[in-house]
């Protein structure tokens, strides 16, 4: 039997594991869906394998992202982590910002460390600014405190000395003595993640890391021993929250930056399918079972950000790595229906997850969810769940929307489905708000890109809620997540902190910080053992102006960094701070804060095949499986034709109301709406007049 030469990608999310995988050989595309399995998220991945009907023999790499590092942080699952720090900064990673974003609210919190006051441990060391030594390293110290966290049984150790990213030898002093004394301890030094200023930021991404290390890092290795029992013998690449890839052993030690792997999968894929249909500028958005992201494209590059906020501005702890600059609120299929304080109906942040799941599941859940609603209002069908792999309960679903939600409200039960919907969509769309209008862009003029498994279903009205006119649904969009990262590059990022003035620094000085730091992200890619098409730098730099304490981040053009162009790198930075705060000050001199550059070895992507051509018009008649009412808001119950997805042809062209159904997705075309099929198989919806 001829070994097929397969590149896997799986994304597990909180409801369904997805699996994508990519044959060189037959240039075929592959897909598994299974629910998530937590209590052993191997055994998902499993099923997804046996679903695609794949061997894991036959794959020359395995592309892997998780939502196991953001759960582990946000649920407080962590390791037992102690925090070594600077003597006299003991309580920095607690006093934090002091932000109060709600002057008002008298019940405000501010946020909980992930290591409690006992667990800090001052380190006698101590380096100025510019890097040199002000007092030498205690060693002696450093092994005091090392025994008594062994006495103390901590797991984890982090390591944040005061202006390491100048000079990180003193860290690495520790963390080799703290490695000698505790050689089972999980132990990670700020400078091997962060290279930039505030000391803050980096002691809660070192916290961090080594609070979720422990846990990630041993599910890596049960996951790798696992594809070893199935004969794998490839490469195995973990998707960071850049969307870039990096190896495996990488992401055992800066577990950290996967925190958002998953979402940034998608937004890959959703670059490759502007860049395939000519867009520059799109919104992603991804409904899985569990949550709702987004994510947004311009100029044909995803926007990515040096720090994001993980757990709500609010109580959140600040993550100091690059990142996509991703929006998410806690709104799925499984997110449950419920009435809070005073009778008010909420959706959400709340999910039934893999298990129980939703009513419908029939596995025990006996709270609504908004696949739930769905299915009630006609939107999902009872028998083709899955492509009819799992049968949903009708019964049990309107049953759990009358007791809990219709007849405390004295509803009629469709009217409460369509109650959460309506809840539903307007809580996705601020997550669609939160990178776009929050970034100064008018989310209107964009084209958005929906997926996930729920995605399809909403598309319509988060469009309408948004003003947006056009939405694509690509091929398979309850994979989308797995299937982007068959695009994903090896990706290595760097930064540096220099504050210099624009007017003042030498180009040479300039070009000397960015080869240095190209030269370390082309030794990383090419001690890869995957064989990259081609390796891209691209330089940014983050900007403010004069007396300023935040700063802008501003990708430079080569033509800018060779033409040595100061006005044109200031003119950009000028415009950048107009789009983010609706104002400039062009005669302000401007300093460049820190300098970037992202190292990229360019891996062949899947082709994307064209369909074969239609007529041109209304599909075939064999391409409607049945029609039934479906309940809209604006007609009630209407006679709706139900399209098989893998039926329709190239130029297709199809008038709400109607669904198309696919394996894991079902998209609903309200009345008002159009669609019509491209050469690609995506479905380009036009959303009608009404919204």
């Amino acid at each position: 039997m001829t070994r097929r030469h397969l590149r896997i990608a799986v994304d597990i999310g909180g409801t369904f594991t997805d699996l994508a995988a990519f044959d060189e050989q037959s240039e075929r595309l592959l897909f598994g869906k299974a629910l998530s399995t937590h209590h052993a998220l191997v055994e998902g991945i499993e099923h997804t394998a046996e679903v695609a009907g794949l061997s894991f023999e036959d794959a020359t790499l395995f592309l892997h992202g998780s939502t196991i590092a953001i759960n582990t942080l946000l649920e407080r699952t962590g390791a037992k982590t102690a925090l070594l720090v600077t003597e006299g900064f003991r309580d920095i990673y607690e006093i934090g910002r002091v932000n109060r974003p709600d002057a008002y609210n008298l019940f405000f919190s501010k946020h909980e460390p992930l290591t409690p006051r006992s667990l800090r441990f001052e380190v006698p060391e101590r380096r100025l600014a510019s890097g040199a030594v002000h007092r030498p390293l205690d060693e002696d110290a450093v092994r005091d405190i090392a025994e008594q966290l062994k006495v103390r049984g901590v797991e984890a150790i982090a390591i944040i000395l005061l202006h390491a990213y100048r000079d990180p030898t003193h860290e690495v002093r520790v963390r080799e003595i703290v490695n000698q004394v505790l050689p089972q301890a999980f132990v990670t030094a700020s400078h091997t993640l962060s290279q930039e200023y505030r000391e803050f930021e980096r002691a809660s991404t070192v916290a961090a890391n080594a609070y979720i290390g422990p846990r990630v890092s041993a599910y890596l290795d049960e996951l790798e021993q696992h594809l070893e029992k199935r004969k794998f013998s490839g490469d195995f690449f973990v998707v960071q929250s850049t969307g870039g890839l990096f190896p495996a052993q990488h992401a055992r030690q800066e577990c950290v930056r996967m925190l958002e792997s998953g979402p940034a999968g998608g937004v890959i894929g959703a670059q490759a399918i502007c860049a395939q249909m000519g867009l520059t500028d799109a919104i992603a958005f991804d409904m899985g079972g569990t949550t709702a992201k987004a994510g947004v494209i311009v100029n044909g590059r995803p926007l990515t950000t040096g720090s994001a906020m993980i757990g709500g501005y609010e109580k959140a702890l600040p993550i100091q790595i690059p990142m996509m600059d991703i929006f998410e609120v806690g709104t799925g299929g499984g997110s449950l229906a419920q009435l809070g304080a005073g009778g008010a109906l909420r959706v959400g942040p709340q999910s039934a997850g893999s298990f129980p799941g939703p009513a419908c599941y029939g596995q025990g859940g006996t709270r609504p969810t908004v696949t739930d609603a769905n299915l009630l209002l006609g939107r999902l069908d009872a028998d083709q769940f899955l492509g009819g792999a799992m049968p949903l309960d009708v019964t049990a679903a309107e049953a759990a929307l009358r007791r809990e939600i219709a007849e405390p409200l004295n509803l009629d039960p469709i009217k409460a489905a369509e109650g959460i919907l309506r809840i539903a969509v307007t809580t996705m769309a601020l997550a669609v708000k939160g990178v776009t209008t929050a970034r100064g862009l008018d989310a209107g003029r964009f084209t958005m890109v929906v997926y996930g498994g729920a995605g399809p279903l909403h598309a319509s009205a988060i469009a309408r809620e948004l003003g947006v006119t056009t939405v694509i649904i690509p091929y398979s969009p309850g994979h989308f997540s797995a299937y982007g990262m068959l695009f994903s590059d090896l990706r290595h990022d760097y930064v540096r902190s220099i504050f210099r003035g624009l007017a003042a620094i030498a180009f040479n000085e300039l070009a000397e910080l960015y080869e240095s730091m190209a030269q370390e992200g082309r030794a990383a890619i090419e001690d890869s053992s995957v064989a990259c098409e081609t390796i891209r730098f691209i330089r940014s730099a983050d900007m403010r102006y004069v007396g300023q304490e935040h700063a802008v981040t501003v990708e430079l053009s080569d033509a800018m960094f060779e033409g040595t162009d100061r006005e044109s790198i200031r003119l950009a930075f000028n415009d950048e701070h107009q789009k983010l705060y609706g104002t400039c000050a062009p005669a302000q001199p401007v300093e460049l804060v820190s300098v970037r550059m992202t190292a990229l070895g360019v891996l062949r992507p899947p082709p994307i095949n064209p369909l074969p051509e239609g007529r041109g018009g209304a599909p075939d008649a064999e391409a409607i499986r049945i029609t039934k009412h479906v309940y809209f808001a604006t007609t009630g119950f209407t006679p709706t034709p139900i399209y098989r997805r893998s039926a329709l042809h190239a130029g297709d062209r199809i008038s709400g109301p109607a669904l198309i159904e696919e394996l894991a997705s079902t998209t609903v075309v309200q009345p008002g709406d159009s669609l019509q099929v491209n050469a690609f198989g995506s479905l380009v919806l036009s959303i009608g007049g009404d919204r």
